[in-house]
């Protein structure tokens, strides 16, 4: 009998509260989340939010590799092989697509707003649309084996599930070198970026569990407090974190993508000189790796990227996925999105044949028609 690809349990604490646990069970595909997995977490932390005798909920993800690695593009690829490109506006909001970015963006939502804390337990990679999955919860864990990354620009997208808004948050212009190159990043660098809120050992996840068995629970608003009160003390001390990444960049970084334009700040990324060994200053093996996903990633994506992030940086957090939706069906218009699966994920022969080899070559009024409103009802 197949298992299925989100379980869900309950367990009773002592004064008969209970600690639901949603824990996604895709392990093949790194917890990638699918739209079925979306609409049955969708209904379960619905139910759970109106059940009075729910106290926490924990996300996880199943094996020992992923917490989510992303939402399921594949599928989106199989459902839009055979078309021809662009697909018309009609179409595409009559498609799968519209479905699987709307109903994942009402997901994350839902987490931002739940009303009960949730504890996400984001341990091993955490990719798209898992950053998604965690950014908006109550309690967000990374661990000493957390490895992050926004990595659309590698199959002609873009960061969305409210990226827009969660990398507008970053200093120094963090977020847009991140969603230009598809850099990873470690737990520590996770709680600099206000993405976690919480390093802890990976180890503890079953000792935290008992804990909040034991833990005598009430009303909503306290048992955010409760779980600050467990969670607080099990944090890694500061001597014994990994070396942030991100800390140790912030000055090149800002340097790179000081540029009032997306072209310049492309280039510069690009151009960049590693050969120095200057530890001190930036760890060149890092940045090689952030440099040669730019350099092998969409250029059209940089350019929505920048664009994306710039128009957005006064938007609410409804704003941001509203802005998303539109802008993801548009990817799905044109082959670009479809070509970086592909390349990537399908055939993996990694050798996407991009609409444009470089950067300059991609006029204004392209970009334009990326965010011109579709009719969504």
């Amino acid at each position: 009998m197949q298992q299925s690809p989100v379980i869900f349990s309950e367990q009773l604490a002592v004064n008969g509260k209970v600690i639901a646990i949603a824990e996604l069970n895709a392990t093949k595909a790194l917890n990638a989340l699918s739209l079925p997995m979306i609409l049955l977490l969708t209904q379960q932390l619905n139910r759970w939010q109106s059940n009075d005798s729910i106290a926490v909920v924990i996300l996880k993800g199943a094996g020992d590799k992923a917490f989510c690695a992303g939402g399921d593009v594949v599928s989106l690829y199989h459902h839009f092989k055979n078309e021809s490109f662009p697909i018309n506006d009609e179409k595409i909001v009559a498609s799968k697509a519209i479905d699987f970015f709307q109903q994942e963006y009402q997901l994350d939502q839902l987490i931002h707003d739940y009303t009960k804390p949730i504890l996400a337990w984001a341990d091993g990679y955490v990719m798209g649309g898992g950053v998604g999955l965690m950014a908006g919860a109550s309690h967000r864990v990374s661990t000493e084996k957390t490895l992050m990354a926004m990595p659309e620009v590698t199959i002609g997208l873009y960061p969305d599930v409210g990226a827009s808004w969660f990398l507008n948050k970053m200093p120094d212009n963090i977020g847009l070198f991140l969603g230009l190159t598809g850099a990873m990043f470690n737990g520590v660098d996770a709680q600099y970026l206000g993405l976690a809120d919480y390093l802890i050992n990976s180890n503890t996840i079953d000792d935290i569990v008992e804990q909040l068995l034991k833990t005598n629970w009430n009303r909503d608003s306290q048992n955010h407090k409760l779980l600050n009160n467990i969670l607080s003390p099990l944090a890694i001390a500061e001597k014994n974190q990994p070396e942030s990444l991100i800390v140790k960049h912030r000055v090149i970084i800002a340097e790179l993508t000081k540029a009032d334009n997306v072209f310049e700040i492309y280039q510069n990324i690009i151009d960049c000189d590693l050969s120095g060994d200057n530890e001190e200053l930036f760890d060149s093996q890092w940045l090689e790796q952030a440099q040669k996903k730019i350099q092998n990633g969409s250029p059209l994506s940089c350019a929505l990227i920048y664009q994306q992030l710039k128009q957005s940086e006064n938007y609410t957090l409804a704003q941001c996925f509203k802005s998303e939706l539109n802008l993801s069906l548009r990817c799905c218009q044109q082959k670009e999105f479809s070509e970086g699966v592909r390349a990537l994920l399908v055939d993996k022969d990694r050798n996407p044949q991009w609409r444009y080899k470089n950067i300059n070559d991609i006029d204004d009024k392209i970009i334009e028609w990326f965010f011109v409103p579709l009719s969504i009802k």
